[in-house]
């Protein structure tokens, strides 16, 4: 009896001991615009960022260390009004394995222009639902359950849903500071855009592509090229339905500035009546890089 309650134990402590936060984030802080200011300062603001994204649990959902969700993001500081005081703007990248390969596809690769907040080198990085505590936490906090809701999309069909809901969440709390970013009238590409196209009705189907592309699509390109890229190449219509109805929407930018490179390589080796209607359709709903798209008809 002892040690079978010796091997429970044993086991209960391994399986805690290997459970790992969600996120793989790899933090720079860029403050070279900044003269003549003490760096350590900005050392800490790496750190405290690199800990809150990587320490914080963000979901119920247990992630062993190999699962966890790989992010970058570089904050780049443009000004230092006052000594507590930061503007910049911050660069991100989130990415996700391809099944049974060594390639990780882009989900998304994002500018976020407006970032404005106060930090203390002494104090850590706070986040509480539903409790604006300062800017900074509060865009980070946006951006880890965004980067859920675009993983967990891409694994199953709207799967993303508690995760933009929740993001929805951070940007309604946040309607009381004064920092931009977070009001539909700050301009209709920010924070709040970027959840609320990824939860209006209308553009559901982009979603839906999203889960077909990489979950029938390069997933299944590792094992049958083929196979997977016909999927793709089937779906890609259903785009066009959207963006005739809603050219020009926020969501779209975001998701041709993740995927535009990557389709033009998978379509460079595809069949000729693959090619030509790839091409003709993203040259479309993605005009100002057309000539992008013409590098698909000119591989061989």
């Amino acid at each position: 009896m002892r040690k079978i309650l010796f091997v429970f134990l044993f086991s209960f402590l391994v399986t805690n001991f290997v459970d790992a936060q969600e996120f793989f984030c790899k933090v720079s802080v860029n403050s070279k615009q900044i003269q003549g200011s003490d760096r350590k300062i900005f050392d800490a603001m790496e750190k405290a960022i690199y800990e809150f994204m990587n320490n914080k649990k963000w979901s119920g959902y247990k992630f062993k260390p190999e699962e966890r969700i790989e992010c970058n993001i570089l904050l780049t500081i443009d000004k230092m009004p006052a000594v507590d005081e930061f503007s910049g703007k911050l660069n991100i990248a989130l990415r996700r394995p391809v099944y049974k390969s060594s390639y990780n596809t882009v989900l998304f690769n994002y500018i976020d222009p407006d970032v404005h907040f106060r930090f203390n080198e002494f104090e850590p990085l706070k986040y509480y639902d539903n409790t604006y505590t300062d800017n900074l936490s509060s865009i980070l906090a946006f951006y880890s359950y965004f980067f859920l809701g675009l993983d967990f999309d891409s694994f199953k069909l709207y799967g993303g849903n508690p995760f933009f809901k929740k993001a929805e969440n951070v940007v309604s709390v946040a309607q009381s500071a004064n920092e931009k970013g977070w009001k539909s009238f700050d301009g209709n590409r920010n924070r709040y855009w970027l959840v609320e196209n990824f939860l209006n009705e209308m553009f559901k189907p982009i979603r839906k592509f999203s889960y077909e592309y990489h979950l029938k699509g390069l997933d299944v390109m590792s094992e049958d090229v083929v196979k997977g890229r016909a999927n793709i190449a089937k779906n890609i219509p259903e785009l066009k339905k959207i963006y005739d109805k809603r050219p020009g929407q926020f969501i779209f930018q975001i998701l041709f500035d993740a995927k535009r490179n990557e389709i033009i390589n998978i379509f460079s080796d595809a069949t000729p009546n693959e090619k030509t209607s790839v091409t003709n359709i993203m040259k479309e709903i993605d005009p100002s890089h057309s000539s992008d798209y013409n590098k698909i008809l000119k591989s061989k």
